[in-house]
C-alpha cells in the first residue's frame, strides 16, 4: 500500500465528501471516540484531531460545542476540508515527525483510522518504533495533564498492536484498549484510550445482547500485553449492533429513544 500522502489522493479524498456510507461510518466512530474522552459536560474544550482528513470527525466535534485543530499529511484531504468550510483550524503535518504545538495546549485528542499508518516504513529512513515514540512523546507534551487521547485503529495483527502500545507506554501514557462488540467480526471496533499524567478508569466496550461475557472488551497496559487475533472488522449500517449502539448513546445523552419492533418483538397497534 502506498504511504498515506499518496494513497489519499484527490480521487480517494472525494469519497470522504460524497460517499454517504463512508461519511456515516466516520461519524459513528467519531461519536464513540468523543464519548470515550469523557469530557466535562456543558463545557467547550479545545481538542486535537490527528489524521483529520476531510474534517468529518471535526464536524462532530463542532456539533457538540468543541473547538478543534486538525492535523493531516494529505494535501488532497485537507483541500476537501477547506472546500467543506469546516470550523476547525487545519495543519499539514506528518504525525510521525511529532506534534508542532506548545505544551499543555489541548484538553483531549481524537484520531479515527490514522494511527496504524505509523507502523509502516514508507521510506528507508522511517523506523516505525521511533516514529511512534516521537508522535506519542510530543502528543503527551501537548496535552493538558489529566487529558485523554482516543484512537480508533485497525491493527493488522497482534504484533502491530503491541508495537503501538509499547511506544505509548514508553512516552508516559497509561490506559488500554477498548473493544466494542468483541464477538462480532463485522461490527468490532478497537479504540486505544490513553491517559496523560493521571491514570483513569478504562471505559467498557459496547456489547450486543448476545455477547459472551467470557470475552473481555478491555485490555489495560501491563508488563505482559495480551495478543489479539482476528481484529479486522467493518461496521454494518443498520445492523442490530449498530442500532443498539446508537440507542444506548442517545440514552446516555438524555435523548428520547423509540422502541424498535424489529428487535424487541413488540408490534404497534394498527391505527384505524
Amino acid at each position: 500500500m502506498a504511504p498515506p500522502e499518496v494513497y489519499y489522493n484527490e480521487e480517494e479524498a472525494k469519497k470522504y465528501s460524497q460517499n454517504s456510507r463512508i461519511i456515516e461510518i466516520q461519524t459513528q466512530m467519531s461519536e464513540r471516540a468523543v464519548e470515550l474522552l469523557s469530557l466535562p459536560e456543558d463545557q467547550a474544550c479545545y481538542l486535537l484531531d490527528v489524521g483529520c482528513g476531510s474534517g468529518l470527525s471535526g464536524d462532530h466535534l463542532s456539533e457538540v460545542g468543541h473547538f478543534w485543530v486538525g492535523v493531516d499529511i494529505s494535501t488532497a484531504m485537507l483541500d476537501v476540508a477547506l472546500r467543506r468550510e469546516v470550523e476547525g483550524d487545519l495543519v499539514l503535518s506528518d504525525m510521525g515527525q511529532g506534534m508542532p504545538f506548545r505544551p499543555g495546549t489541548f484538553d483531549g485528542c481524537v484520531s479515527i483510522s490514522a494511527l496504524q499508518w505509523l507502523c509502516n516504513a514508507d521510506k528507508k529512513t522511517h523506523s516505525p518504533p521511533k516514529r511512534l515514540y516521537r508522535f506519542f512523546s510530543s502528543l503527551y507534551s501537548t496535552l493538558a495533564r489529566g487529558a485523554r487521547a482516543v484512537f480508533q485503529i485497525y491493527p493488522e495483527n497482534s504484533e502491530q498492536l503491541e508495537l503501538i502500545t509499547a511506544q505509548a507506554m514508553k512516552a508516559g501514557f497509561t490506559g488500554g484498549l477498548v473493544v466494542d462488540y468483541p464477538n462480532s467480526s463485522k461490527a468490532k471496533k478497537f479504540f486505544l484510550c490513553l491517559f496523560a499524567g493521571v491514570s483513569g478508569v478504562l471505559p467498557k466496550g459496547l456489547e450486543s445482547e448476545a455477547t459472551d461475557r467470557s470475552v473481555s472488551s478491555q485490555a489495560q497496559f501491563t508488563a505482559q500485553r495480551s495478543r489479539f487475533k482476528n481484529m479486522k472488522g467493518k461496521s454494518v449500517k443498520k445492523s442490530k449492533d449498530w442500532i443498539v449502539e446508537k440507542k444506548e448513546r442517545r440514552r446516555r445523552q438524555g435523548k428520547g429513544v423509540r422502541a424498535d419492533t424489529k428487535y424487541t418483538g413488540r408490534h404497534r397497534r394498527p391505527h384505524f
